[in-house]
């Protein structure tokens, strides 16, 4: 099995800023890298399984020294963040990590990721393998001589982890998408604008969207304001029934549109 070979992969970014908040924080969650059969946007096919990296993963968690986050994998450079969390689920591995807003660096990176984050957006993901191999599409080893794994194989790392992780222009891993949103400002309110601009995303219309937030505002305003104990029980009118009822309306398809927003955070 060969030994000690660099490889780059890499994936799309979408960063949603911090609206309403007094400072940024310029925290970042990426997919970095996704499970199974694919090819790159440069040619190159890939056939990550996360057995590859569970050594790796478990000695970063051991050692709590975060991972470099460069710019353009200019590693003799000084870093323009870190990252300081690796989690595998079923597609891929995801990283959290944060912008050094201090820096002339980090913050002029994260005011270009913010304006246009389809321009200078990706994320690469320089990766090492003490131990891989070449196989097919349905992950099958190749065998060497009879086949040709430099035209037909995909790159599998069986053994190995990640060097660096750089923030870049162009993605090569397209189905790898990487989104970042921060609900709550600095004081810990949520941000609702955040939340409706969120939901839009998720698939609700404009009009809902601001209705749920609204609701939302209210649910939390009521939670939290100081009940004064009332001596006399108050008069009910009709319209103040027709208010109650299009509160619990709203109610409602603030239930959906949250099922709808949870979906689109874990997906």
């Amino acid at each position: 099995m060969t030994k000690n070979l660099m490889m780059v992969c890499e994936a799309k970014l979408s960063v949603e800023t911090q609206s309403g908040a007094a400072e940024p924080t310029g925290k970042i969650e990426a997919r970095v890298t996704t499970w199974g059969a694919r090819e790159g946007a440069d040619g190159r096919k890939f056939n990550y399984q996360p057995e590859g990296f569970m050594d790796w993963a478990g000695t970063f968690t051991k050692e709590g020294k975060p991972l470099p986050m460069f710019l353009n994998h200019a590693d003799d450079a000084m870093p323009v963040g870190e990252w300081h969390s690796f989690e595998f689920d079923d597609d891929g591995m995801t990283a959290c990590g944060r912008l050094y807003m201090n820096t002339t660096a980090g913050s002029d990176l994260y005011q270009i990721m913010t304006e246009s984050p389809t321009m200078f957006g990706g994320v690469s993901v320089a990766a090492y393998a003490d131990e891989y191999q070449w196989v097919k599409e349905d992950g099958t080893p190749m065998t060497v001589g009879s086949d040709n794994p430099y035209e037909d194989g995909y790159f599998q790392i069986t053994k190995g982890g990640l060097r660096e992780v750089s923030v870049v222009m162009y993605p090569n891993n397209l189905k790898a998408e990487v989104q970042k949103l921060e609900y709550f400002t600095n004081d810990g309110a949520i941000d609702l604008r955040v939340l409706e601009q969120s939901l839009r995303d998720a698939g609700v219309s404009k009009q809902n969207a601001v209705t749920a937030a609204s609701v939302f505002k209210r649910v939390i305003e009521q939670r939290d304001a100081v009940e004064v104990p009332l001596e006399n029980a108050p008069h009910q009118r009709d319209s103040d029934a027709e208010v109650t009822e299009a509160d619990i309306l709203k109610a409602l398809e603030m239930r959906e549109l949250v099922k709808l927003l949870d979906q689109r955070l874990k997906g």
